[in-house]
């Protein structure tokens, strides 16, 4: 049975301009949440809201390492993407 509403918050935090920004900077190699608040028009607690949205998504991983928060693709959340479109196109 599907969850629809777990299904919908993997759906929210792919449709903002700036968590696919986000995706595209991490998809490689871990970053340094300072790498990202270079690259991105974002302070600090508007960085902090959209990464929330992507780990609860489980789409991204955290990893502490002193004062900064280091993010990488989760790749099993990636495919669990590619899962539940197939699961809604077919």
């Amino acid at each position: 049975m599907k969850n629809y509403e777990e299904n919908a918050k993997v759906f929210k935090a792919l449709c903002d301009s700036k968590r696919l920004k986000i995706i595209d900077i991490i998809k490689d190699e871990e970053k340094c949440a300072c790498v990202l608040l270079d690259k991105l028009d974002l302070s600090q607690s508007g960085l902090s809201y959209h990464m929330k949205i992507l780990t609860d998504a489980g789409l991204v991983n955290a990893r502490q390492d002193g004062k900064w928060t280091h993010y990488s693709i989760k790749d099993k959340g990636i495919d669990e993407v590619i899962q539940l479109l197939n699961e809604y196109l077919k």
